[in-house]
């Protein structure tokens, strides 16, 4: 067989509303949890019989955004600033023959709610709306080596940027305390893994960034002294 065809199982919902700041890898950002919402026929409390009593899952996706792209022999690794070029099967790229992804979260939850299955989510690296087509226990036995080596990731990416915010951007996160209260904590996580793209960071100071997390849109510029919010505005 030269193809395949797969159904999406279901649906991811995230604080993520665009590919820009979303963490390079789940569990980086202490509060960027989500849902995966399952779709007939395979929302039925049956089919995560017993999923409950794993901590965490692979989710097997799709990459929606960027598959319209095709696939890229090599491509340059934001670990590698942005610049050396590796094989595209050495990285985790979006660009491939398959725009198939897969990630390793946190199972906080799951809960049934008007003939739908919910699964709670810990922190995700997914963007909202992405198309999940399976999932698999994770099994710390198998999957958990402490002595595999990573090429050019052994570690994770250091959140070294600082982070302050304007006065009005302070005032703005104030007024959404209420339903946001962590708010401010979030965007710092988020900023201080410097989302910029690495061939650009060192690049134009005093340029002005945004992106869409939550349900907001977070201005942010750096400079020499790093990463200044500058306002977060709701839709």
């Amino acid at each position: 067989m030269s193809s395949f065809s797969f159904q999406k199982i279901g649906t991811i919902h995230s604080p993520w509303k665009e590919k820009f700041a979303v963490p390079r890898q789940p569990g980086l950002i202490e509060d960027g949890g989500g849902e995966l919402h399952l779709h007939a026929p395979y929302n039925q409390p049956e089919a995560v019989r017993g999923l409950e009593s794993f901590s965490h899952l692979w989710l097997l996706f799709v990459f929606h955004q960027t598959m319209a792209g095709g696939w890229r022999p090599t491509v340059r690794p934001p670990r590698l600033g942005g610049n050396a070029r590796m094989g595209v099967f050495a990285t985790r790229s979006t660009f491939r023959p398959n725009p198939i992804g897969m990630s390793l979260v946190e199972l906080t939850g799951i809960r049934s709610e008007k003939g739908s299955v919910v699964l709670e989510l810990g922190s995700l690296d997914l963007v909202d709306g992405t198309p999940v087509v399976d999932i698999k226990p994770y099994l710390p036995f198998a999957e958990s080596i402490p002595d595999a080596r990573a090429g050019f990731a052994q570690q994770a990416p250091a959140a070294t940027m600082p982070v302050s915010f304007s006065s009005q951007a302070g005032q703005q996160i104030a007024a959404y305390a209420q339903y946001y209260p962590h708010l401010a904590r979030f965007i710092a996580q988020v900023l201080a893994q410097d989302p910029r793209p690495a061939y650009r960071q060192g690049e134009e100071p005093d340029r002005e960034y945004a992106a869409w997390v939550l349900d907001f849109n977070v201005r942010w510029r750096v400079n020499a002294s790093g990463t200044e919010v500058i306002a977060v505005d709701r839709r």
